[in-house]
């Protein structure tokens, strides 16, 4: 019998999406599931986006080009030139969601074999992109204590080796809500010049920053211009997680010409969607200020509930839409399995996502959750109460 790729075995299972048959069954059972597991946002995509579909006027739908049409790409550099960026189009290689973008990143800045460092815990899909890849994360421990924030230089500069090729940060961070300061940023810079390595940000999430902080992104920083990457979505911003449209920018032309052979062996990115995101960039800011009020509000909410629950810890996000919350049990797949499978409050229970798999060292976050504050404050208000209750009923 033939068999599968040691790659595709040690493949990570998604800690967001591995309980979704534990769900399915409870839906069965007629049981009311609040969502907290997953970033997908309940706001309305903008109108504008969804009409641009609909009323287009194409007679085949064709291939775009490998690296994206010539106008998406011309528009995307007007929006950047708005947030402070200087690129351009020549800059930007469109792809299918940020999730490739991260890929063809990794495959043109590293070998097998070869590390990047980044700060856990994150983005969970960070550590199949690099199995993957063939790459090797390195990490390094933030802390709940400390708020996730960003580590001392001394803790990076011990793990850089002759195979680090880059450090990669999510800024705001997905799954922390960690905001980045400018210092901050200068400090990384400082680190990958000194090392001569890359530094790949995502920042899919930098329209949600809340009271009164700002993003600042790394290629502001014109000394990063040969080793800076960014990583981009729509998927967030515009809440088009279905779009799939991401991007790559790099002042990098190497990276961008390297990237771009990537790109060319998956053909274009999608037509449609490329032509949603390109309407989604006339979006007015009233819209994002809309939507900022009501996660700030949602955040508010959420973070002073889970405070209140006897023995819980919760990281404060500045940014994105996240939260990691520390939980008084020892292990968070078992806890989320056992909401889905044996337990009710009045038909009702939670789904969240364990944050073990948002790490990648060995035994680390296995007490915590990871929650998504993308649902109405009221179901939010709700959702606590029943995990309050839910940690007096369970038992390890």
């Amino acid at each position: 019998m033939p068999s599968v790729s040691n790659k595709g075995k040690h493949m990570p299972e998604s800690p967001i999406r591995k309980l979704v048959p534990f769900a399915e069954k409870a839906y069965k059972a007629n049981k009311t599931v609040y969502h907290l597991n997953i970033g997908q946002p309940d706001i309305k995509s903008p109108e504008i986006a969804m009409e641009a579909v609909a009323n287009h006027h194409l007679e085949i739908l064709a291939y775009t080009r490998s690296e994206g049409s010539q106008e998406y790409r011309e528009k995307i550099a007007g929006y950047y030139h708005k947030n402070n960026i200087p690129v351009e189009a020549a800059d930007i290689i469109v792809t299918t969601g940020g999730s490739e973008a991260l890929l063809f990143a990794m495959g043109t800045i590293a070998d097998a074999g070869d590390e990047i460092i980044i700060p856990e815990p994150f983005y969970a899909n960070y550590n199949g992109f690099a199995t993957a890849s063939d790459v090797k994360i390195v990490p390094v421990i933030s802390k709940i204590e400390d708020n996730f924030a960003l580590p001392p230089i001394s803790e990076f500069e011990k793990l850089i080796t002759p195979r680090t090729k880059a450090i990669l940060i999510c800024n705001p961070g997905n799954p922390t809500g960690y905001l980045y300061s400018k210092k901050e940023i200068q400090t990384l810079a400082k680190i990958v010049k000194k090392h001569d390595l890359f530094l790949v940000a995502d920042e899919v999430y930098r329209e949600f920053t809340y009271d009164g902080y700002q993003h600042y992104s790394i290629l502001e920083e014109e000394s990063l211009a040969e080793n800076g990457i960014i990583i981009d979505s729509v998927s967030k911003r515009y809440s088009m997680c279905g779009a799939r449209i991401g991007c790559l920018v790099s002042k990098n032309k190497q990276v961008i010409a390297t990237a771009l052979k990537f790109a060319q062996a998956r053909l274009s990115p999608p037509t449609f969607a490329q032509i949603a995101s390109e309407a989604a960039l006339q979006t007015p800011q009233s819209y994002f200020d809309e939507v900022i009020v009501e996660y700030q509000d949602r955040r508010n909410t959420l973070v002073a509930a889970l405070k209140a629950i006897p023995g819980v810890q919760v990281g404060e996000p500045k940014g994105a839409f996240y939260c990691i919350v520390q939980l008084p049990i020892k292990n968070s797949d078992a806890f989320a399995q056992w909401l889905l499978e044996e337990f009710e409050d009045n038909g009702e229970t939670i789904m969240v996502a364990p944050a073990g798999g948002f790490y990648s060292s060995p035994g680390v976050g296995l007490n915590q959750v990871r929650i998504a504050y993308v649902l109405k404050k009221e179901s939010l208000i709700r959702a606590v109460e029943i995990l309050k209750i839910a940690l007096q009923k369970y038992k390890d």
